[in-house]
């Protein structure tokens, strides 16, 4: 009981430091709000597939070099484009099921996704100019 107290008090303290100016105790940038990860195949299903913006969805491993590269390049180019779509980030070791279900056998693989049907795909990590490609065609831009 006196540990939760202690919590909530916390919890209630205003933010302090470089973050507080943002009204933030946890910081992220504005971008990152277009960003989310994978919990399961049920919050695949509701945030990815049922979508009704596009979704880029990043099939990905905390062991995979490539993907700590591609990750936060992709993070970088969605956010720029302010909500015309959002990113997925699903790891393939936490989510195997899906992984499966959408043909992943290597990572990297990140797909794009409209109403719910997959509309193009690549594996491997790519420069900002093809992702750049990729998201412009996927939000027809």
């Amino acid at each position: 009981m006196a540990q939760r107290l202690a919590l909530q008090r916390l919890l209630s303290l205003p933010a302090r430091g470089p973050l507080a100016s943002h009204g933030r105790a946890f910081g992220t940038s504005a971008g990152r709000r277009s960003t989310f990860n994978v919990q399961d195949g049920s919050d695949f299903q509701d945030r990815v597939v049922n979508s009704p913006k596009p979704v880029v969805v990043d099939f990905h491993a905390q062991w995979c070099g490539p993907c700590k590269i591609l990750g936060p390049r992709l993070e970088k180019l969605v956010a720029k484009l302010e909500g015309k779509v959002l990113m997925a980030k699903v790891d393939i070791d936490d989510n195997t099921d899906l992984a499966i279900e959408y043909e992943v056998s290597a990572v990297p693989t990140v797909l794009a996704m409209k109403n719910g049907d997959v509309v193009d795909k690549f594996v491997g990590i790519k420069d900002e100019d093809q992702l750049e490609a990729f998201l412009k065609k996927l939000i027809g831009a």
